[in-house]
């Protein structure tokens, strides 16, 4: 099961060319910061001087959330860096807390100050596309939640 909500072209933003980069994180309150620092050191070239921001404040939120709400050993982080295009993948034990992607569930309440769902709300403003896969066949093992930035036309030059 794959849900995939995208926020522009549904132009397969995951089957992106580009170096993969991968990093293991024991289930804590440190890995978001662990993750924002190695995503934001991937992205050094000049096609992604403008989504570095972004890219940090993606990242933290989704493994914050598979701190939060899982009891997973290990958090995995896979990026793809394209040329254009930067996927990150956060990967977590618990196949069946996947979040909904541009669902109303997600979404605060007008005038309420929610404290929860306002990362994927996030996910949804500042990514190209977003989703998650849950993973493993007939015997669920893993989801993954996955989103992809782009850099502007004018800094991917």
């Amino acid at each position: 099961m794959t849900n995939v909500h995208t926020t522009a072209s549904s132009a397969a933003p995951r089957t992106q060319d580009g170096e993969d980069y991968r990093l293991s994180l024991p289930n804590t309150a440190r890995s978001a910061g662990v993750a924002r620092h190695f995503v934001a050191s991937l992205l050094t070239g000049p096609a992604h001087r403008a989504i570095v921001d972004d890219a940090r404040l993606c990242v933290t939120e989704v493994v914050a959330n598979a701190h939060l709400h899982t009891r997973t050993s290990l958090i995995r982080v896979h990026v793809t860096v394209g040329r254009e295009q930067v996927t990150v993948s956060v990967a977590d034990d618990a196949p069946w807390t996947a979040p909904m992607a541009g669902g109303t569930s997600v979404r605060p309440r007008p005038g309420t100050a929610q404290e929860c769902g306002r990362g994927l709300i996030l996910l949804e403003q500042l990514a190209l596309a977003w989703g998650s896969d849950v993973c493993g066949c007939c015997t669920p093992s893993h989801k993954a939640v996955w989103f992809t930035l782009a850099g502007t036309a004018e800094t991917a030059a």
